[in-house]
């Protein structure tokens, strides 16, 4: 059996490595962007320095015969799926017997004028980031359009090379769809702090041509001018299936899939970035252009490929970013607006860019979700409180069981139990603190 498998990122790649371990079958990896599998999420620390191309490849090149894996460098225009054919630009037809779609994302545009210009370019390929290596010699000042995770990375790649920098944000707040106010508010002044020129409820009205088809300028909706050679659109992403559109296969927003990440066609599979869950499970979201989802989809996918049914169960919900020099994680429900029935216990260090939240239901107390910045918690001790509903003051007094800061670092959790005493009246104390055999412990209980 021939398995073809669309995109080489983490979900592709993830489902070629199961497919082999699984069986025989023939695989082909197809992809037009690079070569071989490298780590996306590592593209800024080639930018900025720490690393080089090679060393974000996980696999050596050797990897892939050795694995009977094969490669194709090509751009998939059109898929037969009566026929079981792709069909590339070049005019080259591959036949297979089971196709996995794993397309990825594109970055979003929204029609501003110019925004085909010379300099101007999202971020989430290698070939964008080879192009803003090509436009970063001599690069005066550049502007960044969108205030996500992506737009964040640019903002410190350039900053990282003392190129200064204008970051648009059309929200009142940093993130504050995802982020609640406090901890959006903590990264806003960190921005600053760090010389990026910071403009909330600011959008991007037009990218300036300067007369020979190149971004020299950007007009916001305030009117103001910003001269800049280099236009960064980070307004978020999208799946990329725009070729897919039109064709037999059922998309919405994304490729839409069952549990099993079958598609609405026969022997046709979906996994990553370019998936839409029919019935995401609770607490999840239909699209998450996460780089763990991608990877668990692809094993999921290998699995029923080859016969062997598995549901997609992604689980609790986690994340985890860089704000600049601020790590950030978050376990569970934590919403930017904390609906009806929900409550939230916030703790901030008053001088440090660190803080510990708490969300609980607040009728019956257990333990909803966590958020944290510049403090780092045990996914497992937090996913284990929250998959057991444990109750908030439970989950208080062993709080020092899920830390995970390195040894000699300070220890906050004494103080969130004292500002939940003082808002609650209780004389709760610290019961656990940090240590990898108390949370072992802990984990192999009940």
């Amino acid at each position: 059996m021939h398995i073809a498998i669309l995109g080489n990122g983490v979900a592709g790649i993830t489902a070629a490595r199961f497919i082999r371990k699984l069986s025989d079958h023939q695989i082909t990896v197809i992809s037009a962007e690079t070569d071989h599998f490298f780590s996306r999420t590592a593209l800024m620390y080639v930018y900025m320095g720490h690393m080089r191309y090679e060393d974000i490849k996980p696999y050596e090149d050797w990897f892939w015969k050795k694995n009977r894996i094969e490669l194709l460098r090509a751009y998939v225009e059109r898929i037969d799926f009566d026929n079981k054919k792709l069909i590339t630009r070049e005019g080259q037809s591959v036949s297979y017997d089971k196709l996995l779609l794993a397309t990825g994302s594109a970055s979003n545009l929204f029609g501003w004028p110019g925004q085909e210009l010379e300099g101007v370019r999202g971020l989430y390929s290698y070939p964008d980031l080879e192009y803003m290596e090509q436009h970063s010699k001599g690069l005066q000042r550049a502007v960044i359009v969108g205030g996500g995770l992506i737009g964040i990375e640019m903002a410190e790649m350039f900053h990282s090379r003392h190129i200064p920098v204008t970051f648009l944000v059309r929200e009142e707040r940093y993130w504050d769809m995802v982020l609640p106010p406090e901890e959006s508010d903590m990264v806003s002044r960190h921005i600053r702090e760090h010389g990026i020129g910071l403009r909330l409820s600011t959008e991007l009205n037009e990218i300036v041509d300067d007369g020979a088809g190149r971004a020299c300028a950007v007009i916001t909706s305030h009117g103001e001018r910003i001269d800049c050679g280099y236009v960064g659109l980070t307004a978020g992403v999208h799946p990329n299936i725009g070729f897919l559109k039109n064709t037999p296969l059922e998309t919405q927003r994304g490729i839409l899939v069952n549990d099993y990440l079958q598609t609405n066609i026969p022997d046709v599979y979906a996994a990553g970035d370019c998936v839409q869950v029919r019935e995401p499970k609770p607490g999840r979201r239909p699209i998450e252009a996460v780089w763990y989802v991608g990877r668990m989809m692809g094993e999921t996918a290998a699995y029923n490929i080859c016969g062997r049914p598995v549901t997609y169960e992604p689980g609790i919900w986690f994340n985890s970013a860089k704000f600049l020099d601020i790590e950030y994680q978050v376990y569970g429900e934590v919403p930017a607006q904390l609906p009806e029935g929900y409550a939230a216990l916030y703790w901030e260090h008053p001088g440090e860019r660190k803080s510990i939240r708490l969300v609980y239901d607040k009728r019956e107390g257990h333990i909803l979700g966590f958020n944290l910045m510049g403090v780092r918690y045990r996914q497992e001790v937090c996913e284990k409180w929250i998959r057991e509903r444990i109750h908030i003051e439970e989950v208080l007094q062993n709080l020092g069981l899920a830390n995970f800061d390195p040894e000699f670092y300070k220890e906050y959790e004494a103080e969130v139990v004292q500002l939940y005493n003082r808002q609650s009246g209780r004389s709760l104390e610290l019961r656990q603190r940090r240590g990898l055999s108390a949370a072992l412990r802990f984990l192999r209980s009940r």
